[in-house]
């Protein structure tokens, strides 16, 4: 069966028909796949049988995969770069709950983000994804000037927080790196478009502001970026193979489900550059 690519969302979001991703793909495939990509910043493969070995070829085709820099979840014994997200009885699994681009305060945040679902609670635990692109070729004239050559910091202390203060199966965070500082406008390096780059839960302020005069402008961007017809939300099956873009999109992981109910993913990311 040939490729094909079909449109998910008005703002984001596409399935990938037509390719089993555990098998080796050629040049011809990895292109496509890399255009819908970057032409659409979240692409799902259903029905899918990936094992870890074969989830971190996959994500090498964006970049070298790498564990996470905080330690902040488990990883497979023998795969360390695979990330363990599990909830069921007795081991509830940590709240992502906010809308956030993962590692942004990383000096070179994950460029690729990748989720493979084993095991999922039906109709529940949905993850939304924002275009980051839109949210800035729509906001005013005026509120890029302001931002165009700003800088905001970004740091860790909100996952060590989260680790430190919920029962969960996240491991403990002992020490975080000081906050990076990223810009608020950020350039993505392969399609050349400028990005909305702030996020609630890991960025902490503009560089050159105060928190309570940082505050109320972030807050717009928040809200602006994330206003329902920006949003694509994902509806989990078991076996999906679902990846996104870190560097133009923000995503929210759906809390719906209680420890209770199983839900059982791994996780790889591609590694980045540093936001320019």
């Amino acid at each position: 069966m040939a490729l094909e690519v079909r449109r998910l969302g008005a703002a984001l979001g596409a399935e990938l028909r037509g390719v089993e991703l555990s098998e080796p793909l050629d040049t011809d495939t990895v292109e496509l796949v890399r255009r819908a990509f970057l032409e659409h910043i979240v692409l799902v493969a259903r029905d899918q049988s990936l094992p870890p070995a074969a989830q971190i070829a996959f994500t090498e085709l964006f970049g070298a995969v790498e564990p996470h820099p905080l330690a902040s979840r488990p990883g497979l014994p023998d795969f360390p770069q695979v990330m363990v997200l599990e909830n069921r009885p007795g081991k509830p699994g940590a709240r992502n709950d906010f809308w956030h681009s993962d590692i942004s305060h990383a000096e070179r945040p994950p460029a690729v983000s990748l989720l493979h679902a084993l095991e999922v609670p039906e109709g529940r635990g949905d993850t939304m994804f924002c275009n980051m692109y839109a949210a800035y070729d729509q906001l005013s004239c005026g509120m890029r000037h302001l931002l165009e050559k700003r800088q905001a910091l970004h740091s860790g202390e909100a996952t060590a927080r989260r680790n430190r203060e919920e029962a969960s199966d996240a491991l403990p965070i002992p020490q975080v790196p000081p906050p990076v500082a990223h810009p608020v406008i950020r350039t993505h390096p392969e399609t050349g478009r400028k990005a909305l780059y702030v996020n609630p839960f890991f960025t902490q302020r503009f560089s050159d502001m105060s928190d309570s005069e940082s505050a109320p402008i972030l807050n717009y961007l928040y809200a602006f970026a994330t206003r329902p017809e920006n949003v694509y939300r994902h509806r989990w099956r078991k076996g999906d193979v679902l990846f996104w873009d870190n560097r133009c999109a923000m995503h929210y992981a759906v809390k719906d489900y209680d420890e209770h109910i199983p839900r059982f993913m791994h996780r790889t990311t591609a590694a980045g550059d540093r936001p320019f």
